[in-house]
């Protein structure tokens, strides 16, 4: 299924890049955090980093290329439900989602289900790229950084 996704992304990458910043989302899952030494909290919204480190890893520097780049919002999810509900919440024409391989299947499948919900229609489901997690293992994983920042930064020539 992985190459599946891996395929719709590039296609997914062109419609992606015509979308203006403002009408995108950046769902992360938290498990890129370092668990010996992040200070974050988790709330209701998801993960919160702190002012003081929001750029010693990854998932600062991915939040704040995104909103350097004028995102709607970003979602430290420890789950495809809040990364769900966030998506439900805002509504975003487009999606990055950052994730293991297994969380991305499960909420591309859901972010495509969401036709008949109050507000989104099948037609206007969002456009979703997604950045697989090259070390997963639910604690202390890694992503290609630069390929995350890429594609956060996608723009229509």
């Amino acid at each position: 299924m992985e190459q599946t996704i891996l395929n719709i992304n590039k296609e997914n990458e062109k419609k992606f890049a015509k979308i203006d910043p403002s009408e995108r989302v950046l769902l992360l899952s938290h498990c890129m955090r370092h668990s010996a030494t992040c200070e974050a909290k988790m709330t209701k919204e998801g993960l919160e980093c702190r002012d003081d480190c929001i750029d010693k890893c990854s998932i600062g520097r991915l939040r704040i290329a995104a909103e350097k780049m004028g995102y709607k919002g970003v979602c430290i999810a420890p789950g495809g439900s809040m990364a769900i509900n966030f998506v439900k919440k805002t509504k975003p024409r487009a999606i990055i989602a950052v994730a293991c391989v297994k969380e991305l299947e499960e909420g591309v499948c859901a972010v495509n289900n969401l036709a008949g919900l109050k507000g989104i229609a099948k037609k206007n489901n969002p456009v979703i790229v997604v950045v697989p997690l090259l070390k997963d293992g639910c604690v202390d994983t890694e992503v290609d950084e630069d390929e995350a920042i890429r594609v956060i930064n996608l723009k229509e020539d």
